[in-house]
C-alpha cells in the first residue's frame, strides 16, 4: 500500500514538482496550498508524513508543526521542513518544534525521498540502498 504524504507550500511551482517526484517512486501524494488548507484535510487525508515549507502566509511552517504535534492524535506524525531559510537557527528551530528533518531549497531530491522512505516505514530502494556485505 502506498504511503501518503501532504505537501504543504503556498509554491505551487514547488508543490507540482515534488508531487511529480513523490509520486514516481511510489508515494500518494495530496497538496494543500497553506496551514489552513492542511488543518482542514488531516483528519480526512490520514497522511503518513507532511512535507512543510517554513514561510507561508497565515501561518508559519514552524507554527503550524508545533500546532499539529499539540495534538495527540498527530504527535507521531513525521513532518519534514522543507525550506529556503538555511540557517542554522532555523534548523534548530524546526527540529525543536517537533519535526523529523530539516531540507533546504533546493532540495537534494534523493536525499528527501530516501528520508522520507525512512521516516514511513518504507523499505530503501535506487543505487546503493541495498544492504552492503562486509568484506
Amino acid at each position: 500500500m502506498a504511503r501518503k504524504i501532504i505537501i504543504v507550500d503556498d509554491d505551487r511551482e514547488t508543490r507540482e514538482m515534488l508531487q511529480v517526484l513523490l509520486e514516481l517512486e511510489g508515494f500518494e501524494v495530496k497538496l494543500a496550498a497553506n496551514g489552513l488548507r492542511l488543518i482542514s484535510t488531516l483528519h480526512v487525508d490520514k497522511p503518513d508524513a507532511i512535507l512543510l515549507d517554513v514561510m507561508m502566509s497565515w501561518i508559519d511552517g514552524f507554527e503550524l508543526c508545533q500546532a499539529i504535534k499539540k495534538n495527540p492524535e498527530f504527535q507521531t506524525l513525521p513532518v519534514i521542513f522543507i525550506s529556503g531559510r538555511v540557517s542554522q537557527s532555523d534548523r534548530k528551530r524546526g527540529l525543536e518544534v517537533g519535526a523529523a528533518d530539516y531540507f533546504t531549497k533546493p532540495l537534494d531530491t534523493h536525499r528527501l525521498v530516501a528520508r522520507l522512505r525512512q521516516v514511513t516505514g518504507l523499505p530503501a530502494q535506487g543505487p546503493g540502498a541495498e544492504a552492503k556485505s562486509p568484506s
